[in-house]
């Protein structure tokens, strides 16, 4: 799992520091949170809510920032901390840092090329990337972007469907296959519902006005997709090419999530000779049955707070999760937004983190140069914390850094 000794990787860049040799448009972004505004004046109301919403109340969505608040360092200081490294390996390969770029559904719906941006933002980074099965460019030109990327199915408790999309991701050269666990049924997500967001789209009067409203999006996104490959697929749902996104018939890949079991993991374990991650719980008995069934790796997130509204978030449970882990590899995802949460979450036990809405929000803005930027914040932002925290290393990292405040 983390074994650096078996780490194999092309050649990875190091990291630089976030303001070096940079376009000025890119220099007034200082911090992950500053893409948010930018996106926001980008996109339509509609797709704008569908990103930054979660579901019912949003009390899921607040926890995730919250969690991370509720915890203080506890630095040491006369280190010699010149030397930093802030690298490490994850299923045998190397990456200049401990976090990636999360699934986000339709990025290509957001920015142009979205998936193909973040891939190739991750490849130039060093990061990893996970495409996820709403994308909308077909999984085979991802990893022709990035042979490093993970791929994240939604998958039906089926197995004349499961096996061939297992066969699929294999055929195209994925090494890491990610299952959602956290999407029996869709969630609630009121928001979408009053800013006019549904799937399949629906070209409405005030959606109309929305769009015609931010011609950035509407000219350099959706008419330049259109003109260029055509009304916009789900491309990755199922092994064959899903509907488009203006079909009546787009819902027609998401049924009988509601049957997919542990046994449906098994199955896949059995089929899938590459690492095997369930993404999607919180709770530690899931994490341990995770393990019994032999999967690599487990991503605690609540789903970004899309899906069960007050659904705790994944760092509180995160301790426990670790201490059951026994060599499975443990990722965090959700609620990441400095690099003191991204330390935080590693003394607390994970192995690793991911990364979302951030980097779509930098890819609207900025495309992939900001998906970049974005992460060269987040790695100066590390760099400049385990300075300050009197760590060279990661494997330095302890629980002992942090106490609950």
């Amino acid at each position: 799992m983390l074994d650096k000794s078996s780490a194999t990787s092309a050649p990875r860049p190091s990291v630089r520091p976030a303001n070096a040799t940079i376009p000025r448009r890119l220099r007034r972004y200082l911090c992950l949170d500053d893409f948010e505004p930018a996106a926001r004046h980008i996109l339509p109301k509609f797709l704008y809510g569908y990103i930054a919403g979660g579901a019912e109340t949003d009390t899921a969505l607040r926890d995730n920032r919250k969690a991370f608040d509720e915890y203080g360092f506890v630095p040491r200081v006369l280190n010699d901390v010149s030397c930093r490294d802030q690298s490490t390996t994850l299923f045998g390969t190397a990456y200049a840092s401990p976090f990636g770029i999360a699934p986000m559904g339709a990025s290509a719906l957001s920015a142009y090329r979205g998936d193909i941006m973040l891939a190739r933002a991750a490849r130039a980074t060093g990061v990893p990337m996970i495409l996820s099965a709403w994308s909308l460019i077909t999984l085979e030109n991802v990893r022709r972007a990035n042979d490093g990327a993970w791929y994240q199915a939604y998958i039906a408790g089926d197995e004349a469907r499961i096996v061939p999309m297992v066969d699929r991701a294999a055929a195209a050269g994925y090494d890491t296959f990610v299952v959602t666990a956290d999407v029996p049924v869709a969630p609630n997500r009121e928001n979408n519902i009053r800013n006019g967001f549904q799937l399949p789209l629906a070209i409405r009067p005030r959606v109309l006005w929305d769009t015609i409203s931010h011609p950035n999006w509407l000219l350099n996104v959706w008419a330049r997709t259109v003109a260029n490959y055509g009304i916009p697929h789900i491309e990755n749902m199922e092994a064959t090419r899903g509907p488009p996104v203006l079909s009546k018939n787009l819902m027609r890949d998401v049924d009988r999530r509601d049957q997919l079991t542990w046994k449906h993991v098994e199955l896949i374990r059995r089929r899938w000779k590459g690492k095997l991650v369930v993404k999607g719980l919180v709770s530690p008995q899931d994490a341990r049955i995770a393990r019994e069934c032999g999967v690599d790796g487990v991503m605690l997130s609540n789903h970004g707070g899309r899906q069960l509204d007050c659904a705790v978030s994944a760092l509180r449970t995160l301790p426990e999760i670790a201490e059951i882990a026994n060599g499975m590899a443990v990722i965090l995802d959700g609620g990441i937004r400095r690099g003191t949460d991204v330390i935080k979450a590693l003394a607390l036990g994970a192995h690793f983190v991911f990364v979302g809405r951030p980097f779509l929000y930098a890819a609207v803005a900025e495309g992939q140069a900001g998906v970049e930027r974005a992460i060269a914040l987040l790695q100066a932002e590390v760099d400049r914390d385990l300075a300050l925290l009197g760590i060279r290393k990661l494997s330095e990292i302890t629980p002992d850094l942090v106490r609950k405040l």
